[in-house]
């Protein structure tokens, strides 16, 4: 995997169950809440010192996946109902393959991208279904710094050069 990051231009991660622990809070007026840890805003930074681009794809449309995205000043497209062809856009408008792209999910809406993209990434706790498509998994779930642990590990690998 060490000789993969090298050549990785974008990384691109799903939304719940990445950023957040799948869970979701739905409040009476039926708003909803989630929970994120702030360490992957500092991961994130690192990303950008290292020159790689971030995104946030969801099939979800909330407001509060936004809101998230806003803080963290990573790019947001939501209300995907096929990521993959989001993600070949994005790639297209870059210049760049799906070879160079990172795809990090934890469920089987995720699978077209995971299976699609040069380095597939899931979250320790992904489904079952989806764990075999990775090359690699996690040791944190989503929502307890599974995102800042892929940040480090980009970070590492580039810096072991």
């Amino acid at each position: 995997m060490k000789d993969i990051i090298p050549g990785i231009r974008l990384i691109a991660f799903d939304f719940d169950g990445v950023f957040t622990d799948n869970m979701v809070y739905v409040l009476q007026d039926g708003s909803e809440a989630v929970r994120c840890t702030r360490s992957d805003g500092l991961g994130l930074q690192k990303l950008e010192r290292l020159g790689i681009e971030s995104v946030i794809i969801s099939t979800e449309s909330n407001p509060v996946v936004s809101a998230r995205a806003e803080k963290l000043n990573i790019r947001c497209i939501q209300n995907c109902g096929d990521k993959r062809a989001v993600l070949e856009a994005m790639v297209a408008e870059r210049g760049l393959s799906l070879a160079e792209v990172a795809y990090v999910g934890n469920d089987i809406n995720d699978l077209p991208c995971l299976d699609s993209v040069g380095l597939p990434i899931v979250v320790r706790d992904a489904h079952q279904d989806v764990v075999r498509h990775a090359v690699y998994r996690t040791t944190r779930p989503g929502g307890q710094g599974a995102v800042r642990e892929v940040c480090d590990l980009f970070e590492q690998a580039l810096a072991d050069r």
